[in-house]
């Protein structure tokens, strides 16, 4: 774990201006602009970015398709990937202290959780997917003696990566590992407000051995890299995890463009079920307010819908609240605190007015709710927690990305399963209880890609990641990814 003096040192650092990274190495935008890094530590801007353009996405994507075409990766023997990715999985690790750090004055994340979930997740996933490289199989098909069947397994060519403020080297790991154990090249959009890890990582990946413009990375605003990505015509796929509305004109781009795949994870708006015979009341209530609260609940599987058995109802609010207030919201760079920073002035502005609208509408606001911490001129809100919240309600129906809670009660197994499904959304969920057969029913019934049994969160990459409905579909994590990245191709052989 990262010592307080590495961090209090790293925190310390000049970043300076950041270009794009195109065909191995950095350069200019075409430009000239940038945009400040401001951190929501402090409200400081502490760096600049690159402000790119479609001009860049253009040499970023002709890097890759000429990288893709020349076969230095996609032609290479799995051994050689292998070796290369593993070799970054070791430089992520050794240079993780800095990745970290780096990471939490960009987007406020608390460094007990980001250091873990940030370059000791990217290292794990992609020498994950560096050891499966040499077990991807083609098939040979059951035919007719004087014929044979042979099914290729191909690289798709150029992939486009887009990735959330929230956990961006975790995340953008999720797709880029596996895209490039596939043999694809790879263009990323990284978001506005955390860039810095991903254009490091790519520097990282140069250092491991991959190949020139296998990996560019294009910073700048999402309504112009990110459209120019989408849209390009020599894109063979996209990969995107954020909000529905852009994932929705993704969709416009491709059916505009080449028709190039699109793969969504899209959020949600998850329940978190407490049944009466939970196996303990108060282990469910502190996992529950991590499940919300933690990052400020700028968590795509945060548990923001919590539904309580009506018999246990006023027991469990007592437990939720006290884990919830014993919560320690500060300067994310502090090992002490439990929570840190909302990533952006802009992101706590918007989790306010869901706090408004919520006592507009009649929930009862039983804690938190506000502003705090102004004086460091940063990003802080205290956990909150809403009860009497009915499903009407824009607090159960949109996800905040907040640390804001809603709470309802139920009072039976079928109320319970009607509540947890009236959403569109679908991505996680969890059921406490200690009755096996209960567990099963509800992990059957709910619609939502995961579905935690008595605990929230902690799933690794050896199982899949992603959603149903409007939470969107293609899944990140395991060996199951890997087919979204590659072609089948059929030869049929007459003997």
């Amino acid at each position: 774990m990262i010592s307080q003096n590495a961090i209090d040192t790293l925190r310390k650092t000049e970043i300076g201006a950041r270009g794009l990274f195109i065909d191995g190495a950095h350069t200019d935008g075409m430009s000239g602009a940038s945009l400040p890094v401001t951190s929501p530590i402090d409200g400081r801007p502490f760096a600049s970015i690159a402000d790119g353009n479609a001009a860049d996405i253009d040499r970023a994507v002709k890097s890759a398709r000429k990288a893709f075409e020349n076969g230095s990766w996609s032609r290479s023997a799995p051994a050689f990937r292998k070796k290369v990715l593993t070799k970054l999985a070791e430089l992520i690790e050794k240079h993780a202290d800095e990745l970290a750090v780096l990471g939490v004055r960009d987007n406020g994340t608390e460094i007990g959780m980001a250091y873990k979930a940030e370059p000791l997740s990217a290292a794990g996933t992609i020498r994950y997917y560096a050891e499966a490289i040499d077990k991807i199989y083609g098939e040979i098909a059951p035919t007719a003696d004087n014929v044979l069947g042979l099914i290729h397994k191909e690289p798709l060519g150029v992939v486009g990566v887009i990735v959330p403020w929230n956990f961006p080297l975790m995340i953008g790991a999720w797709k880029i590992a596996p895209a490039l154990a596939a043999g694809n090249c790879v263009v990323v959009k990284p978001p506005e407000i955390a860039s810095l890890t991903l254009l490091r990582l790519a520097e990282l990946a140069s250092e491991a051995g991959l190949p020139a413009g296998v990996l560019n990375v294009v910073t700048g605003r999402g309504a112009v890299t990110g459209e120019a990505l989408g849209l390009h015509m020599d894109v063979d796929a996209i990969a995107f995890t954020g909000s529905g509305p852009v994932g929705r004109r993704l969709l416009e781009y491709s059916a505009r463009s080449n028709l190039k795949r699109v793969f969504l994870e899209l959020g949600g708006k998850s329940p978190n079920i407490v049944f009466a015979d939970a196996p303990s009341l108060k282990q469910a209530a502190v996992v529950s307010a991590n499940g919300i609260f933690r990052n400020s609940g700028q968590v795509c599987v945060a548990g923001s819908r919590l539904l309580v058995q009506a018999s246990v109802y006023d027991r469990f609010m007592d437990e939720l609240v006290s884990a919830t207030t014993r919560l320690k919201v500060g300067d994310p760079l502090d090992l002490s605190s439990d929570i840190g920073a909302v990533s952006s002035a802009e992101q706590l502005d918007k989790n306010l007015g869901f706090v408004a609208r919520a006592q507009a509408e009649g929930a009862r606001l039983v804690t938190g709710g506000e502003r705090i911490l102004a004086e460091t001129d940063g990003s802080y809100m205290a956990p909150t927690i809403f009860e009497n919240v009915t499903q009407d309600m824009q607090l159960a129906r949109e996800e905040v990305f907040g640390p804001v809670l809603g709470v309802m009660r139920f009072e039976t197994e079928e109320e319970a399963v009607r509540l947890a499904n009236s959403t569109v959304y679908g991505l996680a969920s969890a059921v406490w209880t200690a009755n096996l057969s209960t567990a099963h029913r509800m992990v059957r019934a709910i619609n939502a890609g995961v579905v935690h049994v008595n605990t929230y969160g902690g799933a690794d990459i050896t199982v899949p990641l992603g959603g149903v409905k409007q939470s969107g579909f293609g899944r990140d994590k395991s060996l199951h990814a890997l087919e979204k990245y590659l072609e089948l191709k059929t030869a049929w052989i007459a003997l």
